[in-house]
C-alpha cells in the first residue's frame, strides 16, 4: 500500500458544524471508498436516527459520538450486503502475526497481522464495530485499508 492508503482512517469534519456529516477526503484512490462509506452514512443520519431535528438541521447538528454511531452503521451495512446479507467479516490489527510469510508473498508489517472475526447477525456486526470504532476512525488505525479488507473478506474471495 502507498503511503496515502496507509495514513487514510474515516475522518469526519468538526461536529455541531454545518459539515458535520461529512468526511474528509483527500484527493486519490481512497477518495471512491470513502465517497460509498459516506452515502450510507447520510442515509442513517436522515432516515434511521432518532431525533428532534428535522432536514438538513439533522445533519449539522450531529455530535462525535452520533458521527461514531453512523460510521459504525455504515460499515455494518456495506459489509452485510458484500456478504450477500448473511454473514459479514471485519479485520482489526493484532499485534502479533496471525499470517506468516511464505512463498511469493512479501511481508507488509500489515496483511500478516489482520485478525477476522465473522458475523452471522447485522446487529452483531454493527456493535463489534461501534466497539471498535477507533480503529477505523482513529489516525494511525489504518481504517480505510482494514475496511477494505472487511470487504474482501465479507464478499468472499470465491465470489
Amino acid at each position: 500500500f502507498s503511503c496515502e492508503w496507509a495514513q487514510a482512517y474515516f475522518r469526519f469534519r468538526e461536529p455541531y458544524s454545518d459539515l458535520a456529516y461529512a468526511l474528509e477526503a483527500e484527493k486519490g484512490g481512497t477518495r471512491t471508498i470513502l465517497m460509498a462509506v459516506q452515502a450510507h452514512i447520510i442515509k442513517y443520519l436522515l432516515f434511521v436516527r432518532n431525533t428532534e431535528y428535522t432536514h438538513l438541521e439533522r445533519l449539522r447538528r450531529t455530535s462525535r459520538r452520533e458521527q461514531g454511531e453512523a460510521l459504525a452503521a455504515a460499515l455494518a451495512d456495506t459489509l452485510w450486503a458484500a456478504g450477500g446479507g448473511g454473514r459479514a467479516a471485519i479485520g482489526l490489527l493484532a499485534p502479533a502475526l496471525h499470517l506468516m510469510p511464505s512463498g511469493d508473498y512479501k511481508p507488509d508489517n500489515f496483511t500478516e497481522r489482520i485478525q477476522l472475526f465473522e458475523f452471522s447477525e447485522k446487529a452483531a456486526a454493527q456493535e463489534f464495530i461501534s466497539d471498535h470504532i477507533n480503529c477505523f476512525k482513529g489516525e494511525g488505525g489504518h481504517g480505510v485499508i482494514l475496511f477494505l479488507y472487511s470487504l474482501l473478506f465479507s464478499r468472499t474471495l470465491e465470489r
